[in-house]
């Protein structure tokens, strides 16, 4: 039978905000499983004891975030309105029907002004802690990658930034061991940034004073900034939409937890941001083993750094790049005792120099070079580079090939076959 008019508004009832909630609420189970007076041992340095109007209390500002997360809600404004109005929220922040929930912005400030970014590592800690203890941390094993967050920024609105080039962390380590493999072969070490000297004479007419300003000046480069966010970085790649961005480079277990997290500028490279990330979970899980990534970490210094630390980088092939319609990599051949490198036509390639980047440049001898082949064979290259640099690795045992022979061991075949 059809009803109408069903309007019951204004009508006074006594009810208890607990009969409201369901019992298998997720709110009810996160409430249950926490103890959230561990929060206040962690903030209470941040307040002042005897100064100042009474604070909202520190566990309803986290849970408000919390609920913004648990729920997609896109913004902390968002947030407050849809508290204010469930009854559920409510009753997890602790708050009644009729008492004024708090402010968003209030909740801004405190984490903007108050929380410090030890704070905020504490309580992600504290997770962990709690995670550990639960027996559902995995940290044997662990897998790297970036992920992309687009950032509330316009394309259009974006100017042309100069800044300096940030030097690599291993650049120090680099140059010793280059300089070092520059004297084991009778050449003089770089000076202080500048080019190696040829052995011709070049007049310059430069003046001293010129030459010693250009030495001091640091390396810049040209970015694309944003107006609206100049923290964020413009990301370019592959088929992707161009887009203001930023890059959250984590590192979880195989359960799917997040062990540990950097946030960089979209524009940062995958293997840039790496140390970070890798440096945090080795000191905060020394029990790592495998480390698992994809190709874009796949890089000299990187499998250096882990395999020095006896542990395995398990990374996907990545195909050597050779010059288009040369010879095959694998048809060159180094000799260790002559120093020197036999190219397929059997002529050996002698050692000239040890660029700045590690490599050890090996050139033919055009008197001694073979007679011009037809169009149809493969090119032959008049130079022929090998990384020499322990950073870098080395041709014969290098650091790069090292994840190939450690893919079919089984404790990297164990944790390939986990989703």
């Amino acid at each position: 039978m059809l009803q109408r008019g069903k309007l019951d508004r204004g009508v006074l009832e006594i009810v208890d905000t607990e009969s409201l909630v369901p019992q298998n609420h997720l709110l009810r189970k996160i409430d249950a499983a926490v103890n959230w007076e561990r929060l206040y041992e962690m903030v209470e340095p941040l307040y002042s004891e005897d100064n100042g109007r009474p604070s909202i209390d520190p566990v309803v500002l986290v849970k408000i975030v919390l609920i913004q997360h648990l729920y997609g809600l896109p913004s902390l404004r968002r947030t407050a309105d849809e508290i204010y109005l469930n009854t559920a929220y409510r009753w997890f922040i602790g708050y009644t029907l009729q008492e004024e929930t708090p402010h968003f912005s209030t909740v801004s400030y405190n984490f903007r002004h108050r929380f410090t970014e030890e704070t905020v590592s504490q309580i992600f800690a504290w997770i962990l802690e709690e995670t550990a203890d639960a027996g559902y941390l995995s940290p044997q094993a662990v897998f790297i990658d970036g992920t992309h967050i687009k950032a509330s920024a316009n394309t259009k609105k974006q100017v042309k930034a100069v800044i300096p080039v940030a030097s690599k962390r291993y650049a120090q380590e680099l140059m010793a061991e280059v300089d070092a493999d520059r004297e084991a072969h009778g050449k003089a070490p770089f000076d202080d940034g500048e080019s190696p000297k040829s052995g011709r004479k070049k007049r310059d007419n430069t003046s001293r004073k010129k030459l010693a300003r250009r030495k001091k000046e640091k390396k810049t480069c040209t970015v694309t900034k944003s107006v609206t966010d100049p923290d964020c970085g413009l990301f370019v790649k592959g088929e992707h939409k161009r887009q203001f961005a930023y890059e959250a480079h984590t590192a979880c277990d195989k359960n799917g937890f997040i062990l540990e997290t950097v946030v960089t500028a979209g524009n940062v490279h995958d293997s840039v941001a790496f140390d970070d990330v890798y440096d945090k979970v080795t000191a905060s899980f020394p029990e790592i083993e495998t480390v698992v990534a994809d190709a874009a970490y796949k890089t000299p210094h990187i499998c250096k750094k882990v395999f020095e630390d006896s542990r395995v980088l398990s990374t996907a092939y990545k195909r050597p790049m050779t010059m288009k319609g040369g010879h095959e990599w694998w048809k060159y051949v180094y000799d260790e005792y002559y120093d020197c490198i036999l190219c397929p036509e059997y002529q050996p390639l002698r050692y000239a120099t040890t660029n700045r980047q590690g490599y050890r440049e090996y050139k033919s001898d055009p008197k001694s070079a073979p007679v011009a082949l037809p169009d149809s064979c493969a090119r032959t290259p008049k130079i022929v580079s090998r990384r020499c640099s322990g950073t870098f690795g080395r041709i014969t045992r290098s650091w790069r090939t090292m994840p190939v022979t450690h893919r079919n061991t089984g404790s990297c075949m164990r944790v390939a076959k986990k989703p």
